[in-house]
């Protein structure tokens, strides 16, 4: 069985491509549904979960036309404007113990403290305070007491040798005086001899003067240079006495004893890395202060003021002291002092001057110590049953002082004169009187006036 087939098929048809059907679109109106029901959520909670409970009395009270406002009654009593100054402790009385300050090569010696009185402690006077370490120092005076004797010794040494050879001279002296005597008779008989003899005895009489007068100047010039000799070993000898007195000096400024009766209050020295106070076996210089003895019971107060507040400042003003470490401890004060000129800190601007105060503290006090952060208040003018407003109430407007007077269920602004003021309160010349009711705020919805200072 066979087949055919055509080689040229007739072309066939290409199908259709395949077309996928779009999704539906959603109405914008679903967007807005939704948020709706999100807002409309969200402000139910609020309303009835959140939002705080509205007071039945102000709520009232605001429908009835009024505003509930803090208020205050006027009264009357004394009032005074005060400075208050900022200070610290000192006592008037004290005795500052300083490292000693030694003379010569050791002027720089490191001194040691190997005894110190207790921070705090009360002694009496001629009480030993503090000790620093003389051994070396000792040592070396043993070598310089003993250099003392052998400058001593030299000079008896030299003394007598210098005793020998003048008297070895004197002989010599007395010798050529007796050659010259004898010179002198023979030639006396010289008439009797030739010539030539009588010359030789005139010139050995003139040989033994000179001599003689030779030995006598020699003398004289030995006495002086013996004495210039034992003058130049009394100065060496008193050199090293002087070396032993200082060194002497020295020990016993090494043991230091109390001036007065006091407190024991130590200085404070950088070791380690910060500030702390002086402690046993701690190394200090000459001449530095480490310890101060004061008297507790006569206390001052160093403080400063600005050049403003000086100006009010008087000599005599009483002051009121309160300490930070003590709450409830109060004491009377007055000015003792004030500076001359003012000056200005290194941590402040140039411009910024402060006067120096002093104020002696009158009461005292066991607790009572330097050093403590104090404040004192001074009574700078005062006025007694003064009609007082509080600052709060006042309110200015164009420079004018208003406060609101309550007159029935109403406030009625009115315009006060004021006087004296302090922090708090100030004295009414004019406006209001006792027993007025004033409001501590603007009871007005729309202020028309703000607050004064």
């Amino acid at each position: 069985m066979s087949a055919t087939f055509n080689p040229h098929p007739a072309p066939v048809k290409t199908p259709a491509p395949l077309v996928t059907p779009a999704p539906p679109k959603r109405s914008k109106w679903l967007y807005f549904l939704v948020f709706a029901l999100v807002a409309g959520g969200g402000w139910a909670v609020y309303k009835y979960f959140l939002q705080p409970k509205a007071d039945p009395a102000s709520s009232a009270s605001q429908a009835g036309g009024t505003v509930q406002v803090r208020s205050a009654t006027v009264a009357s009593g004394p009032i005074d404007r005060t400075l208050r100054l900022s200070g610290v402790t000192a006592a008037k009385d004290f005795a500052a113990i300083l490292a000693p300050m030694m003379r010569g090569p050791d002027a720089g010696r490191a001194l040691v403290l190997i005894d110190l009185a207790k921070s705090g402690t009360f002694i009496k006077k001629g009480e030993l305070v503090a000790q620093i370490d003389a051994q070396s120092i000792r040592d070396h005076l043993d070598d310089v007491k003993a250099q003392v004797i052998q400058a001593d010794a030299d000079i008896r040494k030299r003394q007598a040798e210098q005793a020998t050879a003048t008297e070895d001279m004197r002989q010599n002296i007395r010798n050529a005086k007796a050659e010259w005597d004898k010179a002198k008779l023979d030639l006396g008989a010289s008439e009797i001899r030739t010539p030539v003899d009588a010359e030789i005895l005139k010139l050995a009489a003139e040989e033994a003067e000179a001599t003689y007068t030779q030995l006598a100047a020699d003398t004289k010039n030995r006495e002086v240079a013996d004495k210039a000799e034992i003058r130049i070993l009394e100065i060496t000898k008193d050199r090293q006495v002087r070396h032993q007195a200082r060194h002497d000096s020295d020990v016993a400024k090494f043991t230091m004893l109390a001036p007065i009766d006091g407190l024991v209050v130590m200085e404070s020295i950088f070791r380690g890395g910060e500030m702390a106070q002086i402690q046993l076996g701690d190394q200090v210089s000459p001449g530095q202060p480490f310890m101060k003895i004061v008297n507790p019971a006569r206390m001052q107060m160093e403080a400063t003021t600005n050049q403003v507040d000086s100006e009010e400042l008087r000599i005599g003003q009483g002051v009121k002291l309160q300490f930070d470490a003590f709450p409830g401890l109060s004491l009377p004060g007055k000015v003792q002092s004030l500076g001359a000129l003012g000056v200005g800190g290194w941590r402040q601007n140039y411009y910024i001057r402060s006067v120096a105060v002093r104020v002696t503290i009158l009461g005292s006090d066991p607790r009572l110590i330097p050093d403590l952060s104090t404040s004192g208040d001074i009574v700078v003018e005062h006025k007694d049953n003064a009609v007082l407003l509080p600052l709060a109430a006042v309110l200015n407007k164009d420079g004018k002082d208003r406060v609101f007077v309550k007159r029935g269920q109403k406030w009625e602004p009115r315009e006060v004169e004021l006087g004296l003021r302090n922090a708090t309160y100030a004295a009414v010349l004019s406006g209001i009187e006792v027993g007025d009711e004033v409001a501590l705020e603007n009871p007005t919805p729309k202020p028309e006036v703000v607050a004064s200072n």
